[in-house]
């Protein structure tokens, strides 16, 4: 006998049951059969005869349908260049002036600068001279810093 399935997602066993359905299979028993399966993990038995008289309905869909207020994170490639180039122009903006101009929630705007680094080329360069006359040298005080950048 198979070992149970303690780690899925709710899409696979609506697939499964999907599956299972289109056998002419009574969701009392399909609902049986899943619940030995998949243990405390499985899909509730009101979950079973919702999505049951979904398929009876013609839904070919296992994804849940979004929900009023459900949360919806909207990071693309496109809003991320977008963020992107607001803080290289302006590295002081702050998150509710990127929203303004992004047009974009400020939760969005937060998801799209948690996943990103932003790096400025100008930024760099500026410091790159600095950096290799320094030739990794190591200091002990701000004072000794001060110093070795202005000889």
């Amino acid at each position: 006998m198979a070992a149970p399935l303690e780690t899925c997602t709710g899409e696979e066993q609506r697939s499964v049951f999907r599956f299972l359905c289109s056998k002419d299979g009574k969701p009392t028993e399909i609902y049986r059969k899943m619940k030995f399966q998949y243990g405390d993990a499985c899909l509730s038995q009101q979950q079973v005869y919702e999505w049951s008289r979904k398929f009876a309905n013609g839904v070919t869909s296992v994804e849940d349908d979004p929900r009023l207020g459900q949360a919806h994170r909207v990071v693309t490639p496109e809003n991320t260049a977008a963020v992107e180039a607001i803080v290289r122009e302006n590295r002081q903006v702050t998150l509710n002036e990127i929203a303004a101009s992004h047009g974009s929630a400020h939760h969005t705007v937060h998801n799209v600068l948690q996943g990103t680094t932003v790096t400025s080329a100008s930024y760099s360069d500026l410091f790159r001279p600095l950096k290799e006359s320094m030739g990794g040298k190591m200091f002990c005080s701000d004072e000794e810093v001060r110093h070795a950048v202005h000889e």
